[in-house]
C-alpha cells in the first residue's frame, strides 16, 4: 500500500491476542504516527489527521482558551478514561476543557473531570464521533460536547437528563464562548 505522500505505509502494530487492560494500555510506546484509542479493551488505531483537521483543532483550543474562566484549562489531545474496568474505554478527543487545577498533576483524565470533550471531524471518524463517542461522552457525564466541521457547521450539545440536546452557544459557568 502507499500513503498519499507518496512513500510506503508501513503498520507497527500486531493485533493483540486478548482484550487490553488499562495497565496494557499504559505500556503501549507513544506513537506520534497515528491516533490510538481503546474502546471497550480493543485498540482501535487511525491515521493521524491532516492540516486542515489541525487547524481547526487549534483555532478551537484557542477560542476556548481566550474565553474561559481561569479555574478552567483548555487541553488538546489529552487521554479520558470513558469506561474503567474490566475492559477500559479511552477516548482521546482532539480538545478538552478541564478544571484548571489537575493539568500539572495528571497525564490523563476520568470522564467526570472533563466539562466539554471537542471533536473535529475527519473523513474516518465522522459516524464514530457522531454516534459512537457521542453516546459514550453522554453516558460517563459530559457536560457539553462540541462537534466541528472543518467544511461546515460547529454543533454544540449539553447534556440534559441524560441525553444531548442541541443548544445554540457553548456556556461555562455563565460565560458565553464564542467558537467562531
Amino acid at each position: 500500500m502507499s500513503s498519499d505522500r507518496g512513500g510506503d505505509m508501513s503498520i507497527s502494530y500486531s493485533a493483540p491476542s486478548r482484550l487490553l487492560e488499562l495497565a496494557d494500555w499504559d505500556a503501549l510506546p507513544e506513537d506520534e504516527l497515528h491516533h490510538v484509542e481503546l474502546v471497550e479493551g480493543v485498540l482501535v488505531v487511525s491515521p493521524r489527521a491532516q492540516f486542515q483537521h489541525g487547524h481547526a483543532v487549534v483555532r478551537v483550543a484557542s477560542a476556548l482558551h481566550h474565553q474561559l474562566p481561569p479555574h478552567l484549562a483548555t487541553l488538546i489531545e489529552v487521554e479520558i478514561v470513558v469506561e474503567g474496568d474490566p475492559f477500559p474505554t479511552v477516548r482521546v478527543p482532539d480538545v478538552v476543557v478541564v478544571p484548571a487545577d489537575i493539568v500539572d498533576r495528571r497525564a490523563r483524565c476520568d470522564a467526570d473531570e472533563v466539562r466539554v470533550a471537542v471533536e473535529v471531524l475527519s473523513p474516518g471518524s465522522r459516524r464514530t464521533d457522531r454516534i459512537m463517542k457521542a453516546a459514550e461522552y453522554g453516558s460517563a457525564g459530559i457536560a457539553h460536547y462540541v462537534l466541528v466541521d472543518p467544511e461546515g457547521a460547529t454543533l454544540v450539545l449539553a447534556l440534559r437528563d441524560g441525553a444531548y440536546e442541541e443548544v445554540d452557544v457553548l456556556e461555562l459557568d455563565g460565560v458565553r464562548i464564542d467558537l467562531g
